[in-house]
This record gives structure tokens, sequence and C-alpha cells, in this order.
């Protein structure tokens, strides 16, 4: 299979937390966004998760970046993504699809599309999960659905089945993307493309 990187139509992500690498990455053309979370940052020995991030963002203006909130009820999570919001214009705010719990974070989420705050969704599994929030993740906001690909596939599951029904539920949601997340594997470059995703 002779297929260049360069013209995938899939926009290809770095998930991770250290800042020198991150920099490097976003002189790389290939890389057209970055993602983070606090467990990748508490591995990094960031102490400051707020100075942190605008550092990065101080050199980071133009390629999207996702953060992601700590807490796990409906109400902090929106103080604490408006927060995230403020920092800069190329920012996205990773929501967890449910909380720790099992419960479904729905509500935030549609707050924060209101809101018109781009959103990174984050932990989902299923395309029930995403027919749950259907009615609300339409909107001005642009909207991540980062599905765990990966963890999919880790339980003997074609990842690729699940989501392209996601990407048929979403398919006339402009202002929604799917991210192929857990990423094992170069091949997955090429399966997210072909099942519909828009970011690996």
């Amino acid at each position: 299979m002779n297929i260049s990187l360069q013209n995938l139509k899939v926009k290809i992500y770095a998930d991770g937390a250290d800042f020198d690498k991150i920099i490097e990455l976003n002189n790389n053309d290939l890389i057209k966004g970055f993602t983070t979370n606090p467990s990748l940052m508490a591995k990094s020995g960031i102490k400051n998760y707020a100075e942190y991030s605008k550092n990065l963002l101080s050199k980071i203006s133009t390629k999207p970046i996702s953060f992601e909130v700590f807490a796990d009820n409906n109400d902090e999570m929106v103080i604490q993504a408006l927060k995230i919001a403020s920092w800069g214009k190329n920012v996205y705010v990773k929501i967890p699809i449910t909380n720790s719990n099992g419960v479904s974070t729905k509500n935030a989420i549609r707050e924060l599309v209101e809101k018109e705050i781009n959103i990174n969704i984050t932990a989902i599994f299923t395309p029930d999960q995403v027919l749950e929030i259907l009615d609300v993740i339409h909107g001005k906001s642009k909207v991540i659905l980062s599905v765990f690909a990966g963890r999919i596939a880790d339980a003997g599951v074609d990842p690729e089945l699940i989501i392209n029904k996601i990407a048929n539920l979403t398919k006339n949601l402009k202002n929604v993307e799917i991210l192929w997340a857990s990423f094992r594997e170069t091949f997955n470059i090429f399966q997210s493309e072909r099942s519909g995703c828009h970011i690996i």
C-alpha cells in the first residue's frame, strides 16, 4: 500500500504533556493539534496546571489544544471549563462523557455548547453514548468526540464498526469531528480515515 501521510484527510494530533516535545512537534506540519490530560501532566511532573497550560499557549496560538477538567460533577465541570476556555481561542475543553460514577455529563455539555465553548468529549466507547447527547452537541461550538478506539480493540471489538456508526449519527452536524483516541499502531491512522474519523 503506497499511501502518503500527507495525502490523508484525517488530521494527526499529538497526545502528551512533555513541554519541549510539544513545542518541537508544533513545528511539524503533519501535526495539526494537541491533546493532554491531568494524568499525563502528573507523570511529567507538572505542579501548576494553569501555569503550564498558559506557557504552552504562549508558544502555540493557532493549532487546537485540548485541556481536561478535574471536576467530577456537572456544575464544577462548567466552572472549570469556562476558566480553561478563557486561556486561548485555540483551546478545547475536555469533558468526560460520564463522571467517575458512570453518570452522564450531558447537562454540562449542553451548558457549554450553549455558551459556545469548544469542547472535546472524551472516553466515548459506544454509539449509544453519542446518541444520548446528540440533541445537545449541535450549535456554534466546535465539538470533538474522542472515541477510545484502542481500548475498544483491546476488548476484542472492532473499533471501525463503532466509529462508523458514530460517524453516521453525526454526519449532519457540521460542528462535530470524531477523534480516534488511544492510538496503538501506525495502521490505526489508515483505519481511522476509512471509518469516518476526522482526527487521530
